[in-house]
């Protein structure tokens, strides 16, 4: 039987190359969170984020999920304030004073993207258990990372499976173990991402579609 569930495409398809965009994902069922994170990188770069813009990072669980992402934000922040003079070549030794043998300056520095993220995928995979454990976690994590996007302004990609069973899970990342082998959301959550971060970086700057 056919459904009307599934989002409809944008009636533009956005660009992302100039995006930065962290993954932070649970490593809680390990098969399934790599299969989303996978999809997920590779609808980032089919929109043309550049691989050196893109950040994975991993923490145990999904309820580490937001305030994982939390610090990123604020560090990716930090970052971006940030230059060579705040490594180890700006160090004020004193007077002219040579530097520490032990200290040497490196040949060279290789640059490194220190814009803010235009956008967080957050990445986990509940599978309900024999106790309340699931609803718990389920319910604060969706909350927690709401508040994340909304506090920070950054918009944080709810990628976390809820699901019931193993096969709703497997199903979810394109891995289902009958004929029928589901769509992996990570592709979507890619999508979202770019789209997402698009649009915050417009809206910022006062542009609005008429």
């Amino acid at each position: 039987m056919s459904t009307i569930k599934g989002i409809s495409q944008p009636a533009v398809q956005h660009d992302g190359s100039e995006l930065r965009v962290a993954i932070i994902h649970a490593r809680w069922n390990k098969t399934v969170i790599d299969a989303l994170v996978a999809g997920a990188i590779v609808k980032l770069k089919e929109r043309g984020v550049k691989e050196n813009n893109i950040v994975v990072e991993s923490v145990p669980g999904s309820f580490e999920l937001p305030l994982a992402c939390s610090k990123v934000i604020a560090g990716a922040h930090i970052q971006a304030h940030s230059n060579v003079n705040d490594l180890l070549g700006g160090l004020n030794f004193g007077g002219n004073s040579p530097r520490p043998a032990s200290t040497p300056v490196p040949p060279a520095v290789v640059p490194m993207p220190n814009e803010p993220f235009d956008a967080v995928i957050a990445i986990g995979v509940l599978i309900k258990g024999a106790t309340m454990h699931f609803e718990y976690i389920c319910d604060s994590v969706s909350h927690a990372l709401m508040k994340v996007q909304l506090d920070t302004g950054v918009p944080v990609i709810f990628g976390v499976l809820t699901a019931l069973t193993d096969d709703q899970a497997l199903e979810r990342a394109g891995l289902g173990r009958g004929e029928n082998k589901g769509h992996n959301h990570g592709e979507d959550w890619g999508l979202a991402a770019v789209e997402m971060g698009c649009h915050a970086r417009r809206w910022s700057q006062g542009r609005f579609n008429q």
